[in-house]
């Protein structure tokens, strides 16, 4: 099973209205210094697997945190929300082989900060339930 996040990647990336390319304006884990307008996705804590039926099956539930950059405050926070609304409530998909249950954001997108480039960041958190 991949990481939550090479799936998110491939999702996004199929989403041709998004213009999102892995390696362009697409990052998993660090975002190049020089990208100013792009997305970084990030794994972090979930909650504890869950057991199945199956045994030795198992619910992961896994959490991914997406960084959107942009020089222009209002264009950042209209990506970040149309990421958030392409993501938001899919359910029963699978992806590289992995079942996707369901995906929820945990809220909306949020201002984070400034970069040292001028960028504005916001942040969209997602749970996600895989197996």
């Amino acid at each position: 099973m991949n990481f939550a996040t090479e799936d998110i990647k491939d999702m996004l990336e199929n989403d041709s209205s998004l213009g999102l390319s892995f390696g362009s304006n697409l990052w998993i884990g660090r975002t190049p210094k020089s990208a100013d307008n792009s997305v970084t996705l990030f794994d972090y804590e979930g909650w504890a697997p869950e057991p199945t039926l199956d045994i030795g099956e198992f619910f992961y539930n896994s959490s991914v945190q997406i960084q959107v950059r942009n020089r222009d405050y209002v264009a950042g926070l209209t990506l970040a929300r149309n990421i958030m609304d392409h993501l938001h409530l899919r359910a029963q998909e699978v992806w590289n082989g992995t079942l996707y249950t369901y995906i929820q954001a945990a809220g909306e997108p949020a201002f984070l900060s400034w970069d040292e480039n001028g960028n504005a960041i916001f942040i969209i958190n997602l749970n996600i339930k895989r197996r």
